[in-house]
C-alpha cells in the first residue's frame, strides 16, 4: 500500500502554486455615475481577502462543510471512515457516487489542482496535496482560497459573487439567514437553486443553522429568529436600466475585445468605468420606443400574432406560446369578444380586462385572408395592461347617495392593444466638449435585433447635411445674409454624364432670392444646389472629411443634398463640432479601465495636468487644462451655422423642439421618397443624433420625415435630459458680430421690415458695415445699406441688451402650414 501511494505521489501537482493563484475575475462595468450596468466573465467571481469575510459566513461554511476544519491537519479520519462505508452500500447497490468526507482542505485541491473523477486514485491524491497545504498554508489562507474558489450555482464563484448575485449585497451586509444559505448551496447548489427549489434550500439553511448551534457559533434564540425570515432573492443586473444598456454594452464588449483580448475581459478582473449616464439612458430608451410606437400607430395594425381554441383551457394555450421578440413588459391575451364598445380579453393568468374601443377600431384596419376585418375570438395580441384605480360607492345613505367617505378605490385596468414596431431607429447622445457618449440605443429593441443602428447603418443623412454645404460656404466668403435665388436648377454633371435637376419636397415650389439662414431653417434643395456648385463640390467634399462624416466624400453634386451614405455616430460627431466652437471631437464610451490590481490600462482624458496630483484642495483656482483638440473650422463660422440651426427650431422645420422650453438647435433630415427620417439637435452641452426608417430600405409613407417622426423623438428625450438644466444661451467666441437685420431680406431693418432678428457676422461682412483702415475693424449697425447714418438699431454690444430667442423659447409646435412639404 505504501508503494501504491509513493507511486502516487510522485507526479503531483504542486501546491505551492496556490501561494501566488490568481483565479479568474469577473470583469465590471460601471456607468459614469457608478451604477454597476454590466459583467463579463466566464465564472462570476469577486476576490475577497479573508479578513473582510464577516466571522458569520465563516462559520457557516465551517458548520457545514467541515466541523473540524480548525483542528485536523488536512484529514477528517472519522468522515473518511463514513465515506467508505456510505461508498461501499453505494457499490453494492449498483448507483451513485462514491463518498469520501472530504475536508475544506481537500475541496481545495481537488477544485484547484486535481480533476472531479469518482475514483480511488483521485480520492487519495487529494488527501496527499491536503497534507501537504496543510503544512504550507494557515488556516486563514486556505479558507481563503476555499471561500473564493468554490462554485455556489448560477455562474457564482465565491462568496463574494454570490452575494451579489444572489443578494445584491456585499458580504458585511449579509445576516446570518443570507449567510447560512450561501452555505447551504455549496454541497450542491442545483438541488436547492433558490429561484427553482426555494423549500429544499429553506430547509437546508435551517439544517446549518441548526449545525451552528450544535458548533456554539450563534445560540438557538438567534437561529430560530434566522430561521424565521423568509427567502429573498435578487435577480441581479435586471430592470428597465439595464435593458436600456444593451446596445451600449454590446458595443462596449467588441470594443474591449479588440483592445484587450477575450480573455482579458472574460476572466481579467477588468474595472471598466463608461461614460453612460443611465438617466439619459434610460430616456433616450423611452423617447426612441415612444417615437417608433407612435410612427407604427398611425399605420396599419398587422394582426394578431396567434390564434388558440376559444373554447378550450385559454391560460394553458398561452403559457405554451412563444411572444414576438421585442415585446418588452406587454402581455399576451386571448380575445374572447368583440362589442361595439370594445373588445374582452383573457389573460395568462386567467383574469379578464377590456380593450378600448379606439383600439378594436384600429385592428379593423388588417384585413383577414380569408375576408373580414379586425379581432375576434380566439385571437392573441399583445396588450399594455394599464392598471389603475376606480371610484365606487362603498356604502350608501338612506337618500341612495354615499357621502365622500363612504366612497372606495378598487383596482382596475385597461389593456392598450399593442404591436412591436417593423420600423427601426437609433438615437445617441454626446457631450460635445469631451466626446463622452452619454447615451446610445441602437433600434427599439436588443431582444428583437441586437443590430446597432447607430455605429452600423450607413444610410443617406439626407437634408441633415445641409449645415457642412453651408459650413464650406462660409469659408468661402457666404454669410447667413447672403441672398441666393431659389429656383428651378439643372446642372450637367460630368462625372455622372448626367442633367441633375433638384427640386424643394414643397412640390418643386420656388420661392425667389431668399438668405442663406432661410434656405437652411426651410431646408430649399434648389439654394443648397446652387451654393454647392458656386464654390465647388471639392470644398463640400473636403469640409465634411475634415469634419469625420466620411473618409471619401465623392464630389457629386448630389452629395450636397446628402446622398452620401454615413452613420448617425459620425453625423453626431461632426454636429458635435459646431457646438464647442469648431473643435475635433472624438466619440468614447470608455472614461478609464484598470487591471485587477488598480493599474491603469487605459484613460480617455489624457491631458497632462501636474497639480491635478494634490493630497488636498489649497483653496486656490482649478487647474487650467490644455486644449489639445483639433481646430476644424473658424469658431466665428461654428457659432454662425449653430445660430442658424436656431432658427430651424425657431422658425423651420423643428418648430415642435421649441416646446422644451430652452436654447436649442438642430436640423431635420428626409431622404428621397421619405426612406430615412433624421434629426440632429442640440443644445450647448448636449448633442443628439436620431435615425428612424426600415432595415431593408424601402419608404416610411408620404409625409413621414424628420420634422414629423425625428423631432418628436428629440423633443421627448430632450424633455428629460434637460428637465433641472438651466436655460443657458449657446455660447459667443470672440470676433462674433452680432446685428440686428430683417429676416426676410437678410439686410438692416427698414420701417417696413417683418420680423427682425439677430444675425452672427463676422465683422466686416454685416449689411451697412463701414471698415476702418486705423483701426482694421468694422463698424456695423449705425449705417443703412446706402449709407445713411441710422440711430434706431440698438447696439448688441452694448449694456442689458438680450438678442431674440436669448431669452424664452416657449412657445406652441404647431406646424407652419406655410411649411408643409419642406424637409
Amino acid at each position: 500500500m505504501a508503494v501504491y501511494v509513493a507511486v502516487l505521489a510522485r507526479d503531483l501537482p504542486s501546491h505551492k502554486r496556490l501561494a501566488s493563484y490568481e483565479p479568474p475575475i469577473t470583469s465590471r462595468v460601471h456607468a459614469g455615475d457608478g451604477t454597476l450596468i454590466a459583467e463579463f466573465a466566464e465564472e462570476h467571481r469577486v476576490f475577497v481577502p479573508i479578513e473582510s469575510v464577516p466571522e458569520h459566513v465563516i462559520q457557516a461554511f465551517v458548520a457545514a462543510e467541515d466541523k473540524k476544519f480548525f483542528t485536523h491537519h488536512g484529514l477528517d479520519y472519522v468522515g473518511i471512515l463514513r465515506g467508505a462505508i456510505n461508498s461501499a452500500k453505494i457499490k453494492l447497490t449498483g448507483g451513485g457516487n462514491l463518498q469520501g468526507g472530504s475536508t475544506i482542505t481537500q475541496q481545495v485541491a481537488k477544485n484547484m489542482l486535481l480533476t472531479r473523477d469518482q475514483t480511488i486514485d483521485r480520492k487519495i491524491k487529494e488527501a496527499i496535496i491536503a497534507r501537504r497545504m496543510e503544512d504550507a498554508f494557515t488556516k486563514d489562507e486556505i479558507l481563503e482560497l476555499y471561500l473564493n474558489e468554490i462554485y455556489l450555482g448560477v455562474r457564482a464563484y465565491g462568496v463574494g459573487s454570490a452575494a451579489l448575485i444572489y443578494f445584491d449585497k456585499s458580504l458585511p451586509e449579509l445576516n446570518l439567514s443570507e449567510a447560512a444559505i450561501l452555505a447551504s448551496l455549496a454541497k450542491a447548489p442545483s438541488t436547492v437553486n433558490p429561484y427553482r427549489r426555494p423549500e429544499r434550500l429553506l430547509a437546508r439553511r435551517n439544517y446549518v443553522l441548526g449545525r451552528m448551534v450544535e458548533d456554539g457559533y450563534i445560540t438557538q434564540d438567534e437561529a430560530d429568529r434566522a430561521m424565521e425570515k423568509g427567502l429573498e432573492v435578487t435577480e441581479r443586473l435586471r430592470g428597465p436600466e439595464y435593458a436600456a444598456a444593451t446596445y451600449f454594452v454590446q458595443e462596449l464588449r467588441k470594443q474591449l475585445i479588440e483592445q484587450y483580448g477575450e480573455e482579458a475581459l472574460q476572466r481579467g478582473g477588468l474595472s471598466i468605468r463608461t461614460t453612460i449616464d443611465t438617466r439619459l439612458q434610460l430616456a433616450a430608451q423611452d423617447a426612441l420606443q415612444a417615437g417608433l410606437e407612435s410612427y407604427d400607430r398611425r399605420h396599419n395594425y398587422r394582426g394578431p400574432f396567434a390564434t388558440i381554441d376559444a373554447d378550450g383551457n385559454v391560460p394553458e394555450q398561452l403559457e405554451k406560446l412563444t411572444l414576438p421578440p421585442g415585446y418588452g413588459t406587454w402581455e399576451a391575451g386571448m380575445v374572447s369578444r368583440v362589442g361595439s364598445e370594445g373588445a374582452r380579453l383573457v389573460l395568462k393568468d386567467g383574469r379578464e380586462t377590456s380593450i378600448p374601443k379606439e383600439d378594436v377600431e384600429w385592428a379593423r384596419t388588417w384585413t383577414r385572408d380569408g375576408g373580414g376585418a379586425g379581432l375576434a375570438s380566439g385571437d392573441v395580441v399583445l396588450v399594455e395592461v394599464a392598471r389603475t384605480e376606480e371610484k365606487k360607492p362603498g356604502a350608501e345613505t338612506r337618500d341612495g347617495e354615499a357621502s365622500e367617505d363612504e366612497w372606495i378605490y378598487v383596482p382596475a385596468e385597461t389593456a392598450i392593444l399593442r404591436q412591436v414596431p417593423e420600423v427601426e431607429g437609433g438615437i445617441v447622445a454626446l457631450d460635445p466638449h469631451t466626446g463622452r457618449v452619454l447615451a446610445m440605443v441602437g433600434g427599439y429593441s436588443f431582444f428583437k435585433s441586437p443590430f446597432n443602428r447607430v455605429t452600423q447603418a450607413v444610410r443617406q443623412p439626407g437634408s441633415s447635411f445641409k449645415p457642412f454645404v453651408y459650413g464650406a460656404a462660409l469659408e468661402n466668403g457666404y454669410t447667413p445674409s447672403t441672398r441666393i435665388l431659389d429656383a428651378p436648377f439643372v446642372y450637367y454633371d460630368e462625372h455622372t454624364e448626367e442633367m441633375w435637376k433638384p427640386q424643394n419636397y414643397s412640390e418643386g415650389r420656388s420661392y425667389g432670392e431668399v438668405t442663406m439662414r432661410t434656405a437652411l431653417e426651410r431646408s430649399f434643395n434648389q439654394v443648397t444646389a446652387r451654393v454647392a456648385v458656386d464654390i465647388g463640390m471639392p470644398a463640400v467634399s473636403e469640409f465634411a472629411e475634415r469634419f469625420g462624416l466620411y473618409d471619401n466624400l465623392p464630389p457629386y453634386p448630389a452629395m450636397a443634398l446628402g446622398s452620401g451614405e454615413t452613420t448617425p455616430w459620425r453625423m453626431a460627431r461632426g454636429y458635435a463640432a459646431f457646438v464647442n466652437g469648431g473643435k475635433e471631437v472624438t466619440p468614447t464610451l470608455l472614461d478609464r479601465v484598470q487591471d485587477r490590481h488598480g493599474n491603469t490600462l487605459y484613460k480617455h482624458d489624457t491631458r497632462p495636468c501636474e497639480s491635478c496630483d494634490a493630497l488636498e484642495w489649497d483653496g486656490g483656482k482649478p487647474p487650467v487644462l490644455p486644449d489639445e483638440r483639433k481646430q476644424l473650422v473658424d469658431p466665428v463660422i461654428a457659432y454662425q451655422i449653430v445660430h442658424m440651426l436656431e432658427g430651424v427650431v425657431e422658425r423651420g422645420t423643428a418648430r415642435r423642439a421649441k416646446r422644451v422650453g430652452k436654447p436649442l438647435a438642430g436640423k431635420t433630415g428626409t431622404t428621397n421618397d421619405y426612406v430615412d427620417a433624421l434629426f440632429y439637435g442640440f443644445s450647448p452641452d448636449l448633442v443628439v443624433g436620431i435615425w428612424v426608417g426600415f432595415d431593408t430600405p424601402k419608404s416610411l409613407g408620404e409625409g413621414e420625415a424628420g420634422g414629423s417622426i425625428g423631432a418628436p423623438i428629440f423633443t421627448d428625450f430632450m424633455e428629460v435630459a434637460l428637465q433641472d438644466e438651466p436655460a443657458l444661451p449657446f455660447r459667443i467666441p470672440p470676433g462674433v458680430r452680432l446685428v440686428q437685420v430683417d429676416h426676410d431680406t437678410g439686410g438692416l431693418p427698414t420701417a417696413a421690415s417683418g420680423e427682425v432678428i439677430v444675425e452672427a457676422f463676422r465683422p466686416g461682412t454685416e449689411p451697412g458695415a463701414v471698415f476702418d483702415e486705423d483701426t482694421d475693424f468694422s463698424i456695423s449697425g449705425s449705417r443703412s445699406g446706402n449709407g445713411e447714418q441710422r440711430d434706431d438699431i440698438a447696439d448688441p454690444f452694448s449694456e442689458g441688451f438680450q438678442p431674440p430667442g436669448f431669452g424664452d423659447q416657449g412657445g406652441d409646435d404647431v406646424a407652419d402650414e406655410n411649411l408643409s412639404g419642406i424637409y
